[in-house]
């Protein structure tokens, strides 16, 4: 690494700076300093620049530890925020999960309900067959019952035919014997 040397004035005084940082990086430090003292300096008598350099270096070290809290409460925070992430990644593969399975779900749904439709389908289809048989039979057995109605009627047509003549050559037979009475 290449140590830069950089020139920098600290509450008066020149210093030579050297470090494996940048130039800027180093000048903004020794601002820091700098300013950290002519902070304290209004509330310390004037001369006294040892006390004045421990309470700047106390102040600065009292920012640094605060920054190093800060910062582990920040490494906290990201850590928890991590295991969120974790959380909520597993919530979603979960989900994912449960969704992919909802679509077999529906898929096998759909596939009975085609299923039972296609059946429901062929057993309308019979029952109309069924009726349409129904229906062919009653016609037929209407059609044989009337002729079997019109060949009663015509036999009924021809006893009465019969039962008249046979009335008539009753009364035929009584007029003679009748009349053979008589005579």
């Amino acid at each position: 690494m290449e140590n830069n040397k950089v020139r920098v004035k600290i509450y008066g005084q020149e210093y030579v700076i050297s470090g494996a940082q940048s130039s800027d990086h180093i000048v903004k430090v020794a601002e820091h300093v700098d300013s950290k003292m002519r902070e304290i300096e209004k509330a310390v008598k004037s001369g006294q620049v040892a006390m004045l350099a421990v309470l700047s270096a106390v102040n600065i070290a009292d920012e640094y530890f605060r920054a190093l809290n800060s910062v582990s409460d920040l490494n906290k925070a990201k850590d928890k925020l991590g295991k969120d992430v974790e959380h909520y990644i597993q919530m979603w593969e979960e989900a994912k999960r449960s969704f992919l399975q909802y679509k077999e779900d529906v898929q096998t749904v759909s596939k009975k309900k085609d299923t039972l439709k296609n059946s429901l389908d062929e057993k309308e289809q019979e029952v109309e067959d069924l009726k349409d048989m129904l229906s062919e039979a009653e016609d037929k057995a209407k059609k044989e019952i009337e002729e079997e109605m019109q060949k009663l009627q015509e036999r009924i047509k021809e006893v009465e035919n019969n039962y008249f003549d046979l009335q008539m050559e009753n009364v035929q037979l009584k007029s003679e014997l009748e009349r053979l009475k008589r005579e």
